[in-house]
C-alpha cells in the first residue's frame, strides 16, 4: 500500500472511531470498564494502559480514564499506570498527525497559522511543559495539535510524560477515594480531604506557573537603546493607549503602538521574524502582554524595565511624539 492510501486509511479510521465516540460519550461508562479491566487478571494493568492510549487517540475523556485507574489501581499504581496511558497516547496521537499531514501543513501554513507554528517550534518542550501544566487547549485535540509542528518526539514524550504527572496524581486520588467512599471504613473522610486537597493544588499550579514562566527576558531601557542602533533592531511595541503614546512620556522612534486590550485582535501587524520590546508607562501591561504574545507562538518577547518612565528618565535614547 503507498503512503498516500495508508494516510487516507488512517483518516478514515479515525474519523470513524472519533465518531463513534463522540456520538456514544454518554453511554461510556467506567464502572463496566473497571469489570472488564479486573476480570483480565494479571494482565489487567497492561490491558488498562492500551485501552487508555487507544482512547486518547479516539477522544475517550481522559477525566473517565483516569478516575477508573485510580479505583482499581489505587493512589500510586493507578498513578503510574494512568500516566503511562496518557502518555503514550499522546505519543501515538502525535505521531499519528506528523504521519498524516505535518508535512501537508508546513507547505500550505500561511499568515498567523505560520506564526503561531514557528513560536511553537522555537519553543519546542518547553511550549509543551508549559500547555501540560497550564491546559489551554483539550488534553486530546493538544496531542494532535502539536504533532503538526517540528517538536523532537523525544522532548515531547519525556515532557509530556514528567508534566501530566501533578493532575494524574490529583485526579487518580479521586478516582481512589471514590472507591473508597462506596466502599466505607474509617479513613473515608481523611481520604476525601486529601483528594480535594491535591485538586485544590492542580487548580492553583496553572497561575503558579504562569508567574514563574514572566517574559522570555527583562530588557533595561539603556540596553534597549543599544539594541535598536544595531543590525538587527527589535520591534517596540508599546501597549499604552493613543493618548498615552502621545502624551506626556511621549514613545520610542518606530514604536508600533497596539494597546494592550486590542492586542488579541491586531497579532498580524506584529512581525513574525523579529524580537519584540513591549514597553507601556511602568512595566505591569507590558507583563501581562508578554504573556499573551508567548501563548500565540511568538517566542522572542522582551518586557522593558520600568518602561517609558525608565526610558525617559534618561536610561535609554530621547523618545518622539509622532
Amino acid at each position: 500500500m503507498s503512503g498516500r492510501w495508508l494516510r487516507i486509511l488512517l483518516v478514515v479510521v479515525l474519523a470513524a472511531g472519533i465518531a463513534v465516540v463522540l456520538l456514544n460519550r454518554d453511554r461510556i461508562d467506567p464502572a463496566a470498564l473497571e469489570a472488564w479491566v479486573a476480570a483480565a487478571g494479571w494482565m489487567g494493568p497492561a490491558l488498562f494502559i492500551l485501552v487508555y492510549a487507544l482512547g486518547a487517540v479516539f477522544f475517550v475523556p481522559g477525566s473517565v480514564m483516569t478516575l477508573a485507574g485510580g479505583a482499581l489501581f489505587g493512589p500510586v499504581w493507578g498513578t503510574l499506570l494512568n500516566l503511562a496511558g496518557a502518555t503514550l497516547g499522546a505519543t501515538l496521537a502525535f505521531l499519528v498527525a506528523r504521519y498524516i499531514a505535518s508535512d501537508w501543513v508546513a507547505r500550505r501554513a500561511g499568515g498567523r497559522l505560520a506564526k503561531l507554528i514557528h513560536g511553537v517550534e522555537a519553543e519546542g518542550w518547553r511550549f509543551v511543559a508549559f500547555t501540560r501544566l497550564v491546559p489551554l487547549f483539550p488534553f486530546n485535540l493538544l496531542n494532535y495539535a502539536l504533532g503538526l509542528t517540528r517538536i523532537p518526539l523525544v522532548a515531547y514524550a519525556l515532557t509530556t510524560a514528567i508534566c501530566m504527572a501533578p493532575g494524574a496524581l490529583a485526579y487518580t486520588y479521586v478516582g481512589y477515594a471514590g472507591r473508597q467512599a462506596v466502599a466505607g471504613g474509617e479513613t473515608v473522610i481523611q481520604t476525601a480531604l486529601i483528594a480535594l486537597g491535591l485538586l485544590a493544588a492542580v487548580a492553583f499550579l496553572p497561575r503558579l506557573v504562569q508567574r514563574m514562566r514572566g517574559p522570555s527576558e527583562w530588557v533595561d531601557a539603556a540596553e534597549l537603546a543599544r539594541r535598536l542602533e544595531g543590525g538587527e533592531p527589535p520591534v517596540v511595541v508599546d501597549v499604552r493607549g493613543p493618548d498615552e503614546f502621545e502624551g506626556e512620556l511621549g514613545h520610542i522612534d518606530g514604536a508600533l503602538n497596539l494597546p494592550l486590550d486590542e492586542l488579541e485582535g491586531r497579532l498580524d501587524e506584529i512581525p513574525a521574524d523579529r524580537p519584540l520590546a513591549l514597553v507601556c508607562k511602568t512595566d505591569r501591561r507590558s507583563l501581562t502582554a508578554a504573556r499573551q504574545l508567548r501563548t500565540r507562538g511568538f517566542p522572542e518577547v522582551a518586557v522593558v524595565r520600568g518602561g517609558m518612565t525608565a526610558w525617559r528618565a534618561g536610561e535609554g535614547a530621547p523618545s518622539g511624539r509622532g
